[in-house]
């Protein structure tokens, strides 16, 4: 039977059922099955499989590259987190360093206050002395000559001035010294 003829059978209804079994159309079936599955290994199996190895390589290549690049971003990272304490560290021993600079420049500089203060005080007090002793030679002085005019009133000419001015100097040199 020939195309025509199944064909036709189609076309009238007649022949099998759906359970029948059409031997010609099992053969031509595989047959045209075997041919595709020829053409396609020969012409596109080849190609194809060589397009998804490529495929897969690159892929598994850009994993390995992405899980170097993670590898590198952890231990940037852990650089980084290394380098952040070791500048918080130097920061640290930084504020120490500056606070002892401080408090040793403070410490000078009370040291040196104190030295000033206490040189302003002994000028001071030499100053003092300077003008007391100045002060109490004038009031001698003063004291000598208010005697001499006192003792010349008293004692007009029995006594020289010499003499006058020699007991009065006397008496002066018996004054208590302040």
């Amino acid at each position: 039977m020939g195309l025509h003829a199944v064909l036709l059978a189609a076309a009238e209804g007649g022949g099998g059922g759906f359970l029948d079994i059409n031997v010609t159309l099992i053969w031509g079936t595989l047959a045209l099955f075997a041919l595709f599955a020829f053409v396609l290994g020969k012409f596109a199996w080849g190609p194809l499989l060589g397009i998804i190895e490529e495929r897969e390589k690159s892929v598994r290549s850009a994993v390995d590259d992405a899980r170097k690049a993670n590898q590198d971003a952890q231990e940037l990272l852990e650089k980084h987190k290394a380098l952040v304490r070791d500048a918080g560290r130097e920061r640290d021993e930084l504020i120490k360093k500056a606070i002892a600079e401080a408090d040793r420049v403070r410490s000078d500089l009370v040291a040196k206050a104190r030295a000033e203060s206490e040189q302003l005080v002994e000028r001071a007090r030499g100053q003092i002395e300077r003008e007391k002793s100045s002060a109490i030679q004038a009031l001698r002085a003063e004291v000598a000559d208010l005697a001499v005019e006192a003792a010349a009133k008293i004692v007009t000419s029995s006594m020289s001035e010499e003499n006058q001015r020699k007991l009065v100097d006397d008496f002066i040199a018996g004054l208590p010294k302040a």
